[in-house]
């Protein structure tokens, strides 16, 4: 009965996806979950995230509905009820998760997870009780967690994590978020758009989601500082004191070494992520990694044969997309299915504050680094109509493509529901879609969409609406 084909540590959805799509091959799967089936994504980070964004969105129209002509009073941020709703859907995301574990008949395990020599896996109860598994293949995918920096030591109640921030016993009058990747910007929109007065500091000089185009960290900035959030680029925390009431938060300017203390009610930690790789055997099988990363090859598989690796373990994008898209690779290539090597410089990035931001392929900057001559195009939500009548004039679309040869570079927006328009820039260039054909794709009228085509016209000369 403790015998598999193969066993999935972890249940997010790199772990849950593979698991699925190997009981659709025909393996005899178990999962092993230490929490809650659905891993940090469905619980605690992405899906419920989206609800407490929306709940904000929610919010602000109606302190905007006179903009529509929508008589609208007294309306107020109930917060326990926005995280009330937040933990609802997540709960009701991880039951669906149990769901499809029994549809593709997957035997789930609850406890911790360790690997042994000869591909077998202990498993200790959350009530003491150890059992050993045992599979031809496994899979680890434990995901990852907060990173902890040296001088911010996450405490749970002054100094918290994402996770903290999304159950939260009372709304905080201000707060400090260290770091201004997606996790950052997202609560930061949360939380002003409620009332909370919010400074986001951030070590990189860019600023505001320092990994994405320079245009769309300038835009980002902007629009924040018009919602009153501050932005502090190019600055380090160098200490929190926690001793009283208000946290006095010290920070330091890189370039001219300007000093500041920040008085807040709680403090953010918002500086990426690391991987869950201890404890769990690695170092007993000689499995080997890379500043905690493990690593694997084009199949995900480690140095030790028949031990595989997906997910935030591994150092390529900590999303979810990619965690499922490595996770169905990896079990088509264990079937012995022919498999296509995963283009990590084709995976789009989405971060859901107001307005979103969404984006693939290189930069502009990169482009131009790579060796690119470029044709670069950019078209803005306010010439477009139907942003305009949906009240989202804010943001465009900019597009990067090669002057050679009509490569579709890059793409990055920042707007109303750009998330939602990614994916045609991510399919084109799958198929290798060239910026004329592009722009002689019709676009539907009027949509958001149509920027896209509008910002490919303006790199090549051809914008009718600008």
């Amino acid at each position: 009965m403790n015998q598999f084909d193969l066993i999935i540590i972890g249940s997010g959805p790199g772990g849950y996806v593979a698991a699925i799509r190997a009981s659709q091959l025909g393996m005899k799967v178990a999962i092993i979950e230490r929490e809650s089936l659905g891993g940090i994504c469905l619980n605690w980070g992405c899906i419920p995230t989206k609800a407490l964004l929306k709940s904000a969105q929610v919010f602000e129209y109606l302190n905007h509905a006179a903009d529509y002509g929508i008589k609208v009073a007294g309306a107020e941020a109930d917060f326990g009820a926005m995280i009330g709703r937040s933990r609802s859907v997540a709960e009701g995301m991880s039951k669906g998760v149990q769901f499809l574990m029994k549809k593709n008949k997957i035997t789930v395990i609850n406890g911790n997870a360790k690997l042994l020599r000869g591909k077998a896996v202990e498993v200790v109860t959350p009530e003491g009780k150890s059992d050993i598994y045992s599979a031809k293949n496994i899979i680890i995918a434990t995901g990852g967690r907060a990173k902890e920096l040296p001088n911010l030591k996450i405490d749970g109640t002054k100094i918290i994590d994402y996770r903290k921030a999304m159950s939260l016993p009372t709304q905080p009058k201000s707060m400090v978020i260290v770091g201004a990747g997606a996790i950052g910007v997202e609560f930061a929109y949360f939380y002003n758009s409620i009332g909370t007065k919010v400074t986001i500091v951030e070590f990189m000089d860019q600023g505001l989601v320092p990994r994405e185009d320079e245009d769309i960290s300038k835009e980002l900035t902007k629009i924040y500082s018009k919602k009153g959030i501050r932005t502090l680029a190019g600055t380090a925390v160098e200490s929190v004191d926690t001793e009283g009431a208000v946290l006095k938060v010290k920070t330091k300017a890189k370039k001219d070494g300007k000093e500041e203390i920040i008085e807040c009610d709680v403090v953010l930690s918002a500086a990426g992520v690391t991987p869950n790789t201890e404890n769990i055997g690695l170092e007993a099988l000689g499995i080997k990694t890379d500043r905690g990363f493990i690593i694997v090859d084009d199949k995900f598989q480690t140095n030790v044969p028949g031990i595989f690796a997906i997910g935030d373990v591994l150092p390529t994008q900590a999303l979810a997309h990619v965690a499922s898209a490595e996770g169905i690779t990896c079990v088509e290539g264990i079937a012995g299915m022919h498999i296509s090597k995963i283009d990590y410089n084709n995976i789009p990035g989405c971060t859901y504050c107001s307005p979103e931001i969404a984006s693939v392929g290189y930069t502009e900057a990169a482009a131009k680094a790579a060796g690119y001559e470029v044709k670069v195009g950019k078209f803005p939500f306010s010439a477009s109509g139907k942003a305009k009548a949906a009240g989202a004039p804010e943001g465009f679309v900019k597009v990067i493509f090669d002057a050679k040869y009509g490569e579709w570079l890059g793409c990055h927006m920042i707007g109303m529901n750009v998330t939602e328009m990614i994916a045609e820039a991510v399919a084109a260039r799958k198929l290798e879609t060239t910026g004329h054909e592009i722009l002689k794709a019709i676009h539907p009228h009027p949509t958001m969409s149509e920027a896209v085509m509008e910002a490919t016209a303006h790199a090549y000369g051809e914008v009718i609406h600008l």
